[in-house]
C-alpha cells in the first residue's frame, strides 16, 4: 500500500492533478473563514450554540451544514456552500423527462450536456438569492446584525452569499477539468470531512474510562460499540454501494467475410443502489418541512393536545417520523431508478449490437425482464438505505450518543463519503495501471473498478 502512495507521485500527470484538486479544496475551506459583511460573527456563533439540536429548525440547519461545512454558524461567504447548484441539477434533471426539447438536448450527447450545464448555471443564481434570504430569515436576526447596518447586511448577505456559491461552482468545475475526481461531489465531500474532527473532539471530552459512567458520558463500552459500529457501517456501505447484479449477455454469430465473429460471453452489471444518495437527499429535504410546519401551528393553539402530539410525532426519534422517513425513501428509490434506468433503451441497444440474454427474444421481451430485475434489486437497495438513513435516529434514542457523533454511524453524510472516495480511489488506480503501475489492491483492481 505504502509503495503505492509512492507510484502515485512518481507519475508528473497524476501527481499534478492530485495537488491542483488539493489546493482548490484548500481554497475552499479557507473561504469558510470570511464573513460576510454587516452580521456580528460571534453573536450568531453564540445563537447556534444555544440552538436545540432535537428541535425541527436544529435538525434542518444540521441537515443543510452537512453540505455546507458547518458555516450555518457562521454566517461566511461560502454559507450556502454548493447545495443551490445541486438543486438546480437536480431541477433541470427532472424536467428534462417531461419537457421534450430538454429531453432532446440530453440526447444530443457532448453538445446537449455542455447546454444543460449552462442552463444550471443560469437556475442557480436565483436559487442562491431565495436560499440566501431563507437563510438570514431562519438563522441570522435582527440582533445579530450591527446597528444601522439592516439594509446593508441584507444586501451583502444576499450578493455575499450568491458569488460565493458561484465561486465555490467555478471550482467545481475546475477540478472536474483540470484536477482529479468529480469536482462537485469532493467539494461536499470535504464540507462533511470538516465536520469529523468536532465529533472526534466531543468523544474524547465525553469519555471515561471506568465503569458506571454519568448519562451523557461514554464509557469503554460505549467507545467500543462506536468503533465497531462506525466499521461495521462504512463496511456495509461499501457492499451495497459496489453491489451489482449480473445479467449474462451473449453476442451473436455473425460472418464477415470467411470468418466468423462475435459469440463472446459477458455481462450487463446492474447496480443494487442504483439511486445512489438521492433518495435519501430527497426524503431528508421533505421531512424537514412537517415538523417545522406542525411545530408553527402548535404554536398558534398551544392548549390543543391533539397538535402537541402531533408535534412529538414528527420528532426525529419519534416512531412515526421514522416510519414516514423510511416509505419515502422507497418511494424516491424507485422514482429515481424509473428516472435513470431505460430498460427499452437498454434492451434496443442491446438489439442494435447483435447482443442478447440467452433465453429471451431481443425487443420487448428483454425490456420487461431487465425491468423486473431492476425492480426486485432496488427494494434491496432501498432497504439498505433506509437502514443507513434511521441509524443515527436509533443510536441517539438508545445509546445517549451525541447526534454529531452518531451522524457520522450513518446517514446521508456517510453515503456521499463512502460513494465519492470509492469514485477517487479507483480514478487514481486507473491512472496507475494505465501506466504499467500496480493499484491498491494486490489481487488486481479493486472489486466493482470495472464497469
Amino acid at each position: 500500500m505504502l509503495g503505492t502512495f509512492v507510484n502515485i507521485f512518481k507519475i508528473p500527470d497524476l501527481r499534478n492533478k492530485i495537488l491542483f484538486t488539493l489546493a482548490l479544496l484548500a481554497i475552499y475551506r479557507v473561504g469558510f473563514q470570511i464573513p460576510v459583511p454587516g452580521f456580528d460573527a460571534e453573536q450568531i456563533v453564540a445563537a447556534a450554540a444555544q440552538r436545540e439540536s432535537d428541535a425541527p429548525l436544529g435538525r434542518a440547519a444540521d441537515f443543510l451544514q452537512m453540505f455546507t461545512g458547518g458555516t450555518l454558524s457562521q454566517s461566511s461567504l461560502f454559507g450556502l456552500g454548493i447545495m443551490p447548484y445541486i438543486s438546480a441539477s437536480i431541477i433541470l434533471m427532472l424536467l428534462g423527462e417531461v419537457i421534450p426539447a430538454l429531453k432532446k438536448l440530453r440526447q444530443e450527447g457532448m453538445s446537449g450536456h455542455k447546454k444543460i450545464q449552462e442552463y444550471t448555471r443560469y437556475l442557480t443564481v436565483p436559487l442562491c438569492v431565495v436560499q440566501s434570504l431563507m437563510f438570514m430569515r431562519m438563522f441570522v436576526g435582527t440582533e445579530n446584525v450591527y446597528p444601522g447596518m439592516q439594509t446593508y447586511a441584507l444586501f451583502m448577505g444576499v450578493f455575499g452569499m450568491t458569488a460565493g456559491t458561484v465561486f465555490l461552482m467555478w471550482l467545481g468545475e475546475q477540478i472536474d477539468e483540470y484536477g482529479i475526481g468529480n469536482g462537485i461531489s469532493l467539494i461536499i465531500m470535504a464540507g462533511i470531512i470538516a465536520q469529523m474532527p468536532g465529533a472526534v473532539v466531543t468523544v474524547v471530552r465525553n469519555t471515561e474510562f471506568r465503569v458506571g459512567v454519568a448519562e451523557g458520558r461514554y464509557g469503554p463500552g460505549t467507545l467500543v460499540f462506536l468503533l465497531l459500529a462506525f466499521v461495521t457501517v462504512i463496511a456495509g456501505a461499501i457492499l451495497i454501494t459496489q453491489g451489482q447484479r449480473r445479467i449474462p449477455i451473449q453476442q451473436a454469430k455473425q460472418m464477415r467475410g470467411h470468418r466468423m465473429v462475435g459469440g463472446a460471453r459477458h455481462y450487463l452489471p446492474l447496480r443494487v443502489n442504483h439511486g445512489g444518495v438521492m433518495p435519501i437527499i430527497f426524503a431528508s429535504s421533505l421531512m424537514m418541512f412537517p415538523p417545522i410546519v406542525m411545530e408553527q401551528i402548535s404554536r398558534l393553539r398551544p392548549e390543543s393536545v391533539l397538535l402537541r402530539q402531533m408535534v412529538d410525532a414528527f420528532y426525529p426519534t419519534a416512531f412515526t417520523y421514522n416510519l414516514v422517513y423510511i416509505v419515502l425513501i422507497f418511494l424516491f428509490a424507485y422514482f429515481w431508478t424509473t428516472i435513470q434506468f431505460q430498460p427499452k433503451d437498454m434492451a434496443k441497444n442491446l438489439r442494435d449490437r447483435g447482443s442478447f440474454i440467452p433465453g429471451l427474444r431481443p425487443g420487448h421481451r428483454t425490456a420487461e425482464y431487465l425491468e423486473t430485475v431492476m425492480v426486485r434489486i432496488t427494494f434491496f437497495g432501498a432497504a439498505f438505505l433506509s437502514c443507513i438513513a434511521v441509524v443515527p435516529s436509533l443510536v441517539v434514542q438508545f445509546a445517549g450518543i451525541d447526534f454529531i457523533v452518531a451522524s457520522f454511524l450513518g446517514g446521508t453524510g456517510l453515503l456521499i463519503v463512502v460513494s465519492v472516495s470509492l469514485d477517487l480511489v479507483q480514478r487514481i488506480e486507473a491512472n496507475l495501471i494505465m501506466r504499467n503501475y500496480e493499484g491498491f489492491s494486490e489481487s488486481g483492481r479493486i472489486k466493482g473498478a470495472f464497469r
